[in-house]
């Protein structure tokens, strides 16, 4: 029995709430479990040096904790004067999935920048923080397009995270933070919706794991994502509406 008492092939409860940073040109909150994180799209009408003149846009995104948003409190990135190299890493990782989605010639030159700030950290918060960023991103340009600046959406797809692992109960999905400290492996899988992989993370923590190991976290993964598009496409769709 996993200690959230969930099947090895199961997701938390996962909760996607729009319009939550009202200033934003789209933003989600997004909850997996414990882990909370808000996702704010902002645009701006002009792209780095080494995109201007190219006709075409860029996506970016930034990443950070809440002072106490762990068990204990961790000082702001701010007061130290520089990011760690976990976060560096991480908002690259969100960067880089949202750009293998977008069409960034059909954007023009317009940046977005999606601020992903983990409020509640209960394991998993990249692969949160990705799918989410989706969420605001899509609403961002659903923007851009009722106002007339864009006459279609530039998305090529979507995409989604979540992370795997091998634990004492074999391989599960979805690892909240009890799940990851202890596992013996983990692996945070970027996936798109019409079944391209954008990234793999997989470490072993103690003995290396197999190739049918890692074959068995693929399918879970595939099957996690596949209920996150779904959930993605209804909130968008609620959204929308509204």
């Amino acid at each position: 029995m996993r200690p959230s008492g969930r099947a090895t092939d199961a997701l938390r409860p996962v909760f996607i709430q729009t319009g939550f940073a009202r200033h934003a040109e789209g933003s989600a909150l997004i909850r997996m479990g414990g882990t909370e994180v808000l996702c704010a799209a902002s645009v701006e009408t002009r792209v780095p040096s080494f995109l201007r003149g190219k006709g075409q846009g860029w996506v970016t995104a930034e990443y950070g904790m809440l002072p106490r948003a762990t068990h204990s409190r961790g000082p702001r990135e701010a007061a130290k004067g520089r990011q760690s190299g976990r976060t560096q890493e991480i908002q690259r990782l969100i960067a880089r999935s949202l750009r293998a989605v977008t069409d960034l010639r059909a954007l023009g030159e317009i940046s977005i920048t999606v601020d992903c700030d983990v409020l509640n950290a209960d394991g998993g918060t990249r692969c949160a923080a990705i799918t989410g960023a989706w969420v605001a991103l899509r609403l961002a340009l659903e923007t851009l397009v009722r106002a007339g600046t864009l006459p279609a959406v530039p998305l090529k797809g979507q995409v989604a995270a979540v992370s795997c692992g091998l634990t004492q109960e074999g391989a599960v999905l979805d690892l909240d933070y009890a799940e990851d400290s202890t596992a013996r492996a983990d692996s945070n899988f970027v996936l798109t919706a019409d079944g391209g992989i954008v990234e793999i993370q997989g470490t072993a923590e103690q003995d290396p794991f197999t190739e049918a190991q890692f074959n068995t976290l693929m399918r879970l993964a595939r099957t996690g994502t596949a209920e996150l598009f779904r959930i993605q496409t209804a909130t968008v769709e609620e959204a929308l509406k509204a």
